[in-house]
């Protein structure tokens, strides 16, 4: 029997632009944008910057607008702000502030989550469990949830919220003590999985034998869920030190790639419907909080632990066997997207670097300083702009499209 796994592209039909970035990892939920019409040479071409608080949340691009989340930076009686922008031009359209924490452990603190926007409104998820959706033009709230009351949690898990909202057919998934999904239009809950321990990673959809499932990795490991109703086909144990799961599961065909940090590393799994099967388990590559990519049978990612001693590399591996094809330093615990057959990486310092996406060495097409301070937040090429952001909240867009 032929075994049929494909992702579920919910988002595109939410966007009218094709080069729209409408949600984590773009339309296509693989972290790649569609693009092709744009210049490297460009990456250092300032358009606009903003600031936007404290925080991690990527940026959402969808019908000229932007959107992002930030926080005020106070410890004590803090505040969040959901944020739109005029993508072009940088110009505030609206905005929505409130009460929150800022959560900074280790890090700089703030909201870690993407928006996601779908059918002319948005969905925003805060560092202390504050589930919102808006009306995408001019933001009023429409409805809000409360993560903590709805997962029983007596406080949020030592990093905060992370995992980004998932669109699923009529209903918004999100990531607590439980996977639960909400009616779109009223904020309804419609189902919750069973509990388990808090983590950071946002859900994947996919179909398997005309069956739309969700994957997700909690901190005891990879879960896969019935999406109708949220009852569990399987957990496959995957514990990483400091319960620190935060990165997506990569799901293609009939396999499933998840990568850790704190030296846990990556794997590679077969499912079959009813469990998950260990193809290779290695150490090659250990994601700490962003994801690889896979461009043509070949993952590339960034190796290493930010707080750690050990190298921090970007690094080229086969899919399916998990063969280094080959290594290069300099970008810190960076993150990584692509477009066109090229790389597109942000360093942990800021540096904008662009390589073409080669199994064979990384070839430098392009690398400019473009932000500063710490940056762990994933970049966006949308409609010829590339967007980046700080810890510290400064956003930056270079135009590097035709008319840039």
């Amino acid at each position: 029997m032929k075994i049929s796994l494909t992702i579920i592209l919910t988002g595109i039909i939410s966007s009218l632009n094709a080069a729209d970035w409408p949600n984590w990892q773009g339309p296509n939920y693989n972290g790649i944008s569609s693009e092709t019409e744009w210049d490297p040479d460009k990456i250092g071409n300032l358009i606009w910057k903003e600031q936007v608080g404290v925080g991690f949340a990527g940026v959402s691009v969808s019908e000229g607008r932007l959107y992002t989340l930030g926080h005020d930076g106070k410890r004590r009686d803090g505040s969040e702000t959901v944020y739109c922008f005029d993508a072009k031009t940088g110009k505030k359209i609206w905005s929505d502030t409130y009460k929150a924490e800022l959560l900074p452990n280790l890090h700089e603190g703030g909201p870690a989550a993407t928006p996601t926007v779908h059918l002319g409104k948005v969905y925003t998820l805060g560092k202390d469990g504050k589930f919102k959706s808006y009306n995408a033009k001019n933001g009023k709230k429409l409805w809000e949830r409360d993560l903590l009351k709805d997962s029983a949690m007596q406080k949020p898990a030592e990093w905060g919220f992370a995992g980004s909202p998932l669109i699923v057919g009529e209903m918004i998934v999100v990531e607590a003590a439980h996977t639960i999904a909400y009616s779109l239009g009223e904020g309804e809950m419609i189902w919750k999985s069973e509990r388990f321990k808090p983590a950071y990673a946002s859900p994947v959809l996919f179909n398997f034998e005309d069956k739309d499932l969700l994957i997700t990795l909690k901190t005891e490991g990879l879960v896969i869920l019935e999406a109708r109703n949220g009852k569990t086909v399987t957990i496959n144990e995957w514990k990483t030190r400091f319960s620190t799961n935060a990165t997506t599961p990569i799901v293609i065909d009939n396999k499933v790639f998840i990568s850790t940090g704190y030296g846990r590393g990556c794997g590679l799994y077969t499912f079959d419907g009813k469990r998950l099967k260990e193809v290779y388990s290695n150490k090659a590559i250990s994601n700490h909080m962003a994801n690889c990519i896979v461009m043509d049978g070949h993952l590339y990612g960034i190796s290493g632990n930010t707080h750690g001693a050990e190298k921090k590399e970007l690094i080229c591996m086969e899919f399916e066997t998990g063969k280094v094809k080959w290594k290069e330093g300099g970008f810190g615990c960076g993150t990584v997207t692509a477009a066109d057959g090229k790389l597109i990486v942000f360093s942990e310092r800021g540096e904008l670097a662009v390589g073409a996406a080669s199994p064979k060495k990384f070839e430098s097409l392009a690398r400019e300083q473009v932000n500063r301070g710490r940056c762990w937040t994933v970049p966006v090429l949308s409609n010829g702009i590339i967007y980046t952001r700080n810890a510290s909240g400064n956003l930056v867009a270079v135009g590097v499209g035709k008319g840039f």
